[in-house]
């Protein structure tokens, strides 16, 4: 069997979870390997969450690392436990993402 092509384990292995504020006030949380890119889905693609596309523009709040996709989901479940008033502690904003 053909080894796998090889790749850049460095994205593979780059997971973030984030906090998205909506044009509506309300928080959304999810995982990613490229932020930049998924905040410019969630606010111009079809791509982006069903929840965001009818609260646009979104804009990141909150972000930290994760070592792994397991790891990320992990902590996105423990994010989405918390009240809003526990999650809006969290959001300590973010330098501005570069917007296409």
């Amino acid at each position: 069997m053909p080894d796998a092509p090889t790749t850049s384990t460095t994205n593979q292995s780059e997971w973030h979870v984030y906090i998205l504020k909506c044009s509506d006030g309300t928080l959304y949380t999810g995982i990613t390997t490229d932020i930049e890119r998924r905040i410019n889905e969630h606010n111009s693609s079809p791509l982006g969450a069903r929840y965001t596309r009818s609260r646009r523009p979104v804009a990141l709040h909150y972000h930290e690392n994760a070592s792994s996709r397991s790891a990320a989901l992990k902590r996105e479940i423990q994010i989405k436990k918390l009240s809003s008033r526990a999650k809006r502690s969290l959001t300590i904003p973010c330098p501005k993402v570069r917007s296409i």
